[in-house]
């Protein structure tokens, strides 16, 4: 897969940006990675997500609003009909093998970035923004949403490094600035 140039390099910067002395807010660009989309028809649902499963290397596809992680990605249900696959750098993942008439299988790498919020206040920071519950309980490690970020559509995911936020390459820069700046009030660190 290859390896898009970001669209955060102009803005972001590494180190620590606030007065706590401990930062409570990690913000991290992903940029090595590869994302697939496996959309099925409504009539072939069940062999779609058995192959998005498969070439993520999982023993189940995910139901909606969940992820599981296989050998090779992790599978995200973003929508009824479709999921993403997210393959770390240097995975390699069997080729695809869908029909037409089954379903489709995009490329979505040009079109993501990727960032992981993670610290004790990530939650805090990301509900500045997100019209969702973040809370633990309520969106647990696996949990998956589609949501909107100041008017903007980005999937959403936790796992145990923390929560992953997926946004249009498009509006990445201003998201990030949205972000960061308010993440400095509780301590931020950019890697």
């Amino acid at each position: 897969m290859a390896n898009p140039i970001s669209a955060l390099q102009a803005v972001r910067r590494t180190g620590r940006f606030s007065t706590a002395a401990t930062p409570r807010v990690t913000i991290e660009e992903i940029t090595d990675f590869g994302l697939l989309q496996f959309a099925a028809w409504a009539d072939a649902l069940a062999e779609t997500g058995a192959e998005a499963a498969r070439v993520a290397g999982c023993s189940a596809c995910p139901s909606p609003g969940q992820s599981v992680r296989g050998v090779n990605g992790t599978l995200l249900r973003v929508e009824p009909l479709k999921w993403w696959l997210v393959v770390p750098a240097g995975a390699k993942t069997p080729a695809p093998d869908l029909g037409p008439e089954t379903g489709a299988v995009l490329d979505l790498l040009q079109s993501r970035c990727w960032l992981r919020i993670s610290g004790s206040l990530a939650e805090t920071v990301l509900n500045h923004f997100l019209p969702i519950n973040l809370g633990s309980g309520a969106f647990a490690d696996g949990a998956v949403a589609t949501t909107a970020f100041h008017h903007t559509g980005v999937t959403l995911w936790r796992d145990v490094q923390g929560l992953n936020l997926l946004m249009p390459r498009s509006t990445a820069r201003s998201l990030w600035d949205l972000l960061s700046e308010s993440a400095r009030q509780y301590g931020l660190a950019e890697k």
